[in-house]
C-alpha cells in the first residue's frame, strides 16, 4: 500500500483528497508506465459507476492518459468487474474504473486492472504512484502520437452474455426482489436478470448521481429485508454501488453474509466434484462461526488479510477456485478474474432452486459469533493510520484485550484500504462483552491519534 494507492485503488471525497488535477495526472502517469515496454500505442478501457463526480473524473483521467499518448475505450456507466473482463476480452493493455465502490457519494476513487482483468501489479501501481508524486512535467505527446477516444457502451452486452451462460442449471420459479443501490448494476441487471423465468422487481434503480449507496444497496439491508418479508420473495438480493459485490436476505428478511454465501457455494461444488483445493478463501474478517462450521463439513478454509486482491493471491497460491469477503465481494476464478455481484448472485439462485429449500433452510445450520464492527475516523494518510497501528500502547491494549476473550474470541484492528479509517473488530460468544472491548479500543484509537 503506497501513499495513493490503497488495497483498492486511490480513493478520497472528491475536490479534496482527489480531483482533476490529480486525475489528470494519474491518466497522464498511466499512459507512460504503459507505454514504456510496448511495441504499440497502450490502449485503456475505462467505465464508472453512477456518482456526480463521474462525469469530472472521468473526463481529467481520459485527457491525461490521451495528452500522453494512450489511446482509450470508454464503456460509460458500468460495473466494476464488467471492466476487469472486457478488459481482458478487448486485449487491452489496463482497465480504469471511476468509483468509490459501496463508499457514499462525496467520494469516488480510481482503480486498475492488468491486461489479464485481474488487480493491475503492485510494481506498475509503485511506477504510477511516483510518476504522480514526482515534481518534474510527464512528457506530452503531439500531432499523431496524441491518444484517441473510441465510445464502445455497447460491449456490455458481451459483459452480460457472458454472465448469462454461466447459468448451467434451471433458474425458475422463484420470487425474487433485487436492490441495485442506485448504482452501476442499474445499467445491466435488468437485462440479465430478465433472461430467466423469475419473477423479478427491481428498487433502487434510478440513480441521480447523489443517490448511489444511500440507505440502500449491500451495506443499508434494512428496507430490502422488510419488503422481501412483507411481499412475500422468496430471496432478496442487494448490490453494492459498483456491483461487485452482493449481499442478500432470506425470505424473512434476515442478512445472510459473504461468509454463509461462500459455505454454501463451497458445499454445493463440493457435492459436484467442482471445488479445487477441497475449500475456499476467507479474509481475517471471516466470523469464527465459519470456522467451526467448516471443520464440521471437512471444508478447508483459508484466511487471506482483508482486500480482494490478498484473497486471489491466496486463491492462486492454494490452487483454489473460490474465495471472498464477509462484505459479499466473492470471486468464482474460473469464470471472473475479480468478484462480480451479479454472478455471485446466479451463483446462490440456481443453488436455492436446486436444492428447494428455503435461503433459511440452506444457511441455518452455519453459526455466528456475536461480532461488533467500529470504526475511527483517521487521517487522509495511509502512513499515519499505520504510526497509530504501531503505537506500544494500543499493542499492550490489544493483548490486554485478548487475554480477557482467552479461545473463544478475538480482536482484529486494522487501518482501512478504501476509507480514512481504522477499523475495529471484537468477536466473543458475550456480545455485551464483544462491545464492551471494541469501545474501549475505539476510544484509545481516537486518542492516539489526537496526539499524533
Amino acid at each position: 500500500m503506497g501513499k495513493l494507492f490503497g488495497t483498492d485503488g486511490i480513493r478520497g471525497v472528491v475536490n479534496q483528497s482527489l480531483d482533476a488535477p490529480l486525475a489528470y495526472r494519474v491518466g497522464q502517469a498511466a499512459a507512460v508506465v504503459l507505454g514504456q515496454n510496448n511495441q504499440h500505442r497502450p490502449c485503456v478501457v475505462v467505465g464508472r459507476d453512477t456518482r456526480i463526480s463521474g462525469d469530472l473524473l472521468e473526463g481529467a483521467l481520459i485527457a491525461g492518459l490521451c495528452a500522453c499518448g494512450a489511446d482509450v475505450i470508454t464503456l460509460g456507466v458500468i460495473s466494476t468487474p464488467a471492466v476487469a473482463y472486457l478488459t481482458a476480452w478487448g486485449g487491452a493493455d489496463a482497465g480504469v474504473v471511476i468509483s468509490a465502490s459501496h463508499n457514499s457519494f462525496e467520494y469516488n476513487g480510481i482503480k486498475f486492472f492488468g491486461p489479464n482483468g485481474r488487480k493491475l501489479s503492485d510494481e506498475a501501481e509503485e511506477e504510477i504512484e511516483a510518476l504522480i508524486l514526482a515534481q518534474e512535467s510527464l512528457p506530452l505527446k503531439q500531432g499523431a502520437e496524441l491518444g484517441h477516444v473510441r465510445h464502445c457502451e455497447a460491449w456490455a452486452e458481451e459483459y452480460i452474455n457472458h454472465l448469462a451462460e454461466k447459468v448451467t442449471q434451471p433458474l425458475t420459479g422463484l420470487k425474487v426482489l433485487i436492490d441495485c443501490a442506485n448504482g452501476a448494476a442499474c445499467a445491466t441487471a435488468k437485462k440479465l436478470f430478465s433472461r430467466f423465468p423469475l419473477q423479478v422487481r427491481f428498487i433502487h434503480d434510478t440513480p441521480d448521481g447523489v443517490n448511489i449507496n444511500r440507505d440502500c444497496g449491500s451495506t443499508h439491508l434494512k428496507k430490502l429485508g422488510q419488503e422481501v418479508a412483507a411481499g412475500g420473495y422468496d430471496i432478496g438480493v442487494a448490490f453494492d454501488g459498483d456491483a461487485d459485490r452482493c449481499l442478500i436476505v432470506n425470505e424473512k428478511g434476515e442478512e445472510v453474509d459473504g461468509d454463509k454465501m461462500m459455505a454454501v457455494c463451497a458445499e454445493h461444488l463440493k457435492a459436484q466434484g467442482r471445488l479445487p483445493g477441497g475449500g475456499f478463501v476467507g479474509t481475517v474478517m471471516s466470523n469464527l462461526g465459519l470456522h467451526r462450521y467448516c471443520e464440521s463439513r471437512g471444508l478447508k478454509l483459508l484466511c487471506a488479510p482483508v482486500g480482494d486482491r490478498y484473497v486471489l493471491e491466496m486463491m492462486e497460491r492454494e490452487g483454489m477456485s473460490l474465495g471472498g469477503e464477509q462484505s459479499g465481494h466473492i470471486i468464482f476464478m474460473d469464470e471472473m478474474p475479480t468478484g462480480d455481484g451479479q454472478l455471485t448472485a446466479l451463483h446462490f439462485l440456481q443453488i436455492v432452486c436446486q436444492e428447494g429449500k428455503t435461503v433459511s433452510e440452506l444457511v441455518g445450520a452455519i453459526p455466528r459469533y456475536p461480532q461488533v464492527l467500529l470504526g475511527a475516523k483517521a487521517s487522509l494518510y495511509v502512513d499515519e493510520r499505520r504510526a497509530v497501528m504501531q503505537n506500544p500502547r494500543l499493542t499492550e491494549a490489544i493483548s490486554a484485550a485478548e487475554g480477557k476473550l482467552g479461545k473463544e474470541g478475538r480482536i482484529l484492528i486494522r487501518p482501512s484500504g478504501t476509507e480514512a479509517l481504522i477499523r475495529v473488530m471484537v468477536e466473543a460468544m458475550d456480545a455485551a462483552q464483544a462491545q464492551e472491548i471494541a469501545e474501549e479500543l475505539l476510544k484509545l484509537i481516537q486518542e492516539l491519534q489526537k496526539n499524533q
